[in-house]
């Protein structure tokens, strides 16, 4: 038509050619961002592969990365053999055949149980009665120093001032500080005085927790946020002694932090400072050093720790729950004392148990920091909760204020003086029994101590005969020591209640001794040959686990046991 635009005919066939390839080149385009994305993520995932390669080899060596995978290989073959058919039943069988003697040795028939509520409530006196009954079950003579640790007591008028000051403050909870400002103004002392005891620098700070493990969890959880919030770490890792305290497992477990397991070889058993260096990655969160560990009572050497720590700008913790209110005074006590505090710039937190060696409650214990800065990576703030703004310093909320003032009067009752004394007396009686095993004829020959214990813990292992055997015959004398694994040992953690009895220790330690010897000469005229690996029932978790390449029926016991503990 006149005035109307026409398209020209090869025009419009092209146009439409390029209409019909659109989406073909749209799909091709699609493919291309499709293999790109899958090639990134491809590099990505070998990238971060070949690092964590290049952290092992660099931690453990070639051989030692073999190694690893072969007991890693060795442990799951073991597991899916224990789940086979067959085996699985009668494991379970033995298990539960162990429960049920654990179950009758920690379950009592003979006295009322009380399962639900007492309809109406009973008297004072009857409940005094009942209490009195409770406390004179038949139990391991730890009034007598026959029990390892455990109890650190801090003699009869100390349990005294304890008990009255439970009695003042039964109802604090330090939650509320303006409702109870004398339990706030106590646990801020307590912290100070600790702080004070490790040579804290000006700005160190600390807070009180309920236990050693728990002062362990928040030291890590602590080194975990600072990784986060100043290094971006999203996959912490720490690098710990293999004598380390189990909490630093827990914590592991607990806040997703890798764990990295240094040897501690003899004869010094201290954690093998090179290894250490070996390790540490840009993941790395937190070092770890004891002062002393709890199985062999061995101070780790946390100078050289310090200044690895220093130098790669990595956190490190002391863990001085054990050594708590000995080590700071070994020096004044007149021992041998190596630096392991804030003294050493590398020190960023230590964790120190008032409930051990300070003879306060149990249930007390402190974590100290370097800094304030430090401190607040443990805290924890809600600002938006419908119940109003919340805040606290640690896992807990409410916490018994009682507990604290038993712990402010305890250290204000002892006081400096009366640690150094105290230190003198336990460290002195730890040197006697070692000095004893080491010198005494019966058994110098037989008894080999681990390393170099410098504070409360004495350890010693059997050249000849089984350990866990000589562990039982202790036992059979009314002794309640710690049998240990990796290696097979026995240690003695002395206390102001041992202090009194060492030298009956030793007098029974010589008479079970001289009694295995005896079986074994028996078995030899008998023609039976040695005992060899035979064990007794304290092998039964010891011995055997440390040879188990798959500790899953070791676990399978201790969760039967944690369960037996609520069996009314």
């Amino acid at each position: 038509m006149p005035g109307t635009s026409r398209m020209p005919i090869s025009l419009r066939g092209s146009l439409e050619s390029v209409k019909r390839r659109k989406p073909k080149v749209a799909l091709s385009l699609d493919i291309i961002n499709l293999d790109l994305l899958r090639n990134i993520v491809f590099i990505y995932f070998v990238l971060r592969w070949t690092r964590r390669a290049y952290w092992k080899l660099k931690g453990r060596g070639i051989l030692g990365a073999i190694l690893e995978l072969y007991h890693d290989l060795r442990r799951i073959a073991y597991g899916y053999f224990l789940r086979a058919p067959g085996v699985r039943g009668r494991v379970q069988k033995q298990v539960s055949e162990s429960l049920a003697k654990m179950s009758d040795k920690l379950t009592t028939t003979d006295i009322t149980r009380h399962l639900t509520l007492p309809t109406e409530g009973l008297s004072d006196d009857a409940i005094r009665a009942e209490l009195k009954a409770l406390a004179d079950m038949d139990h391991t003579r730890w009034e007598d120093g026959y029990v390892s640790g455990a109890v650190y007591h801090g003699e009869d008028g100390l349990l005294q001032l304890q008990t009255e000051a439970f009695g003042k403050f039964t109802v604090a909870n330090p939650i509320h500080p303006d409702v109870f400002p004398g339990v706030r103004k106590m646990e801020a002392e307590v912290v100070s005085m600790v702080l004070n005891l490790f040579h804290a620098p000006p700005g160190a700070a600390g807070v009180s927790t309920s236990g050693g493990t728990e002062s362990i969890l928040m030291a890590c959880l602590s080194a975990r946020q600072k990784a986060h919030a100043e290094r971006g770490v999203t996959e912490p890792e720490m690098i710990l002694p293999e004598t380390a305290h189990t909490a630093f497992h827990k914590a592991g477990e607990y806040f997703g932090i890798k764990i990295h397991l240094v040897s501690c070889p003899a004869p010094n058993y201290q954690v093998d400072v090179r290894a250490v260096s070996r390790l540490v990655n840009s993941n790395t969160i937190l070092l770890v050093g004891s002062a002393p560990n709890f199985p062999h009572g061995i101070i780790d050497d946390i100078a050289a720790l310090s200044k690895l720590a220093a130098r790669k700008k990595i956190c490190l913790h002391v863990d001085c729950c054990l050594g708590s209110f000995l080590v700071p005074f070994l020096d004044k006590a007149g021992f041998e004392a190596p630096l392991f505090d804030f003294r050493l710039k590398g020190v960023t937190s230590i964790s120190c148990d008032t409930h051990k060696y300070g003879f306060a409650p149990k249930g007390n214990s402190t974590v100290l920091y370097r800094s304030t800065e430090l401190r607040t990576y443990q805290y924890f703030v809600s600002p938006d909760w419908a119940g109003g703004v919340y805040a606290s310093p640690g896992i807990a909320g409410s916490r018994p204020g009682a507990l604290i003032a038993g712990c402010w009067a305890s250290l204000m009752s002892v006081g400096e003086a009366g640690y150094i004394d105290a230190c003198g007396k336990i460290v002195g009686t730890a040197k006697k029994i070692a000095d004893a095993i080491r010198d005494h004829p019966s058994l110098g020959g037989e008894l080999e101590i681990l390393g170099k214990p410098l504070v409360s813990v004495v350890a010693f292992t059997s050249r000849n005969l089984n350990v866990y055997d000589i562990a039982d015959g202790m036992s059979g004398k009314g002794w309640h020591l710690n049998a240990l694994q990796n290696p097979p040992a026995i240690h003695v953690a002395v206390t102001m209640p041992i202090v009194k009895v060492w030298e009956k220790l030793i007098a029974d330690l010589e008479a079970v001794v001289e009694a295995e010897r005896e079986k074994e000469r028996v078995r030899l005229v008998e023609g039976k040959g040695p005992k060899g690996k035979a064990m007794g029932d304290s092998a039964a978790l010891y011995g055997v686990a440390g040879s188990l390449p798959n500790k899953s029926v070791v676990v399978d016991l201790a969760t039967g046991f944690l369960d037996l503990l609520y069996k009314a």
